[in-house]
């Protein structure tokens, strides 16, 4: 019987590299020929997820989905509630108190759902604060991100099927 061989360091890396860049090139082209928002900052961490670290529950494609609308729906939610709904971005507009309402209870509210769902996705963090600070704001937009992770979700279960690496169709396998 052969020996095994371990994998050397390069090879995740590589597998890293190639995912993450075909996840984005193919969100990106979608956005380019829509000139829609395909493309957002928390899309990158849960990517990276999904090719370093596929069989993790974070990683699965059932707390990817349900953690990133939770914090869609967070956010628009606190917008609503603090009325910045129709403002400009933070970024734009600055930091205000009901800005920093909108951010501490789109996040809070985010981690707690995720919790009493079990479904963890440190990612959705971002994207809640993404649309709590306004940078993603309007009900289209919206729409579009959460098309966004569902697109992304799909290209990375079918690179890592491709490239070997198991990544559950929906859910993590329960641990213990």
């Amino acid at each position: 019987m052969p020996p095994e061989i371990d994998e050397t360091p390069s090879r995740p890396a590589a597998r890293a590299f190639a995912g993450s860049a075909v996840a984005v090139v193919v969100a990106g082209a979608v956005a380019l020929l829509t000139r829609q928002p395909w493309l957002f900052p928390s899309l990158g961490p849960a990517i990276m997820l999904h090719v370093e670290q596929p069989a993790k529950p974070e990683s699965s494609p059932r707390n990817t989905v349900v953690g990133h609308l939770v914090a869609l729906l967070a956010g628009y939610a606190a917008l609503l509630a603090t009325g910045l709904a129709d403002h400009p971005s933070a970024l734009q507009e600055g930091v205000s108190g009901a800005r920093i309402v909108a951010a501490a209870g789109s996040l809070a509210v985010t981690a707690a759902v995720l919790v009493l769902l079990k479904a963890p996705h440190p990612p959705a963090g971002a994207t809640t604060l993404i649309v709590s600070l306004g940078l993603l704001h309007t009900p289209g937009q919206l729409v579009v991100a959460f098309a966004a992770v569902l697109l992304v979700t799909v290209v990375d279960l079918l690179f890592n099927r491709a490239t070997g690496r198991p990544m559950p169709l929906w859910a993590a396998p329960k641990e213990g």
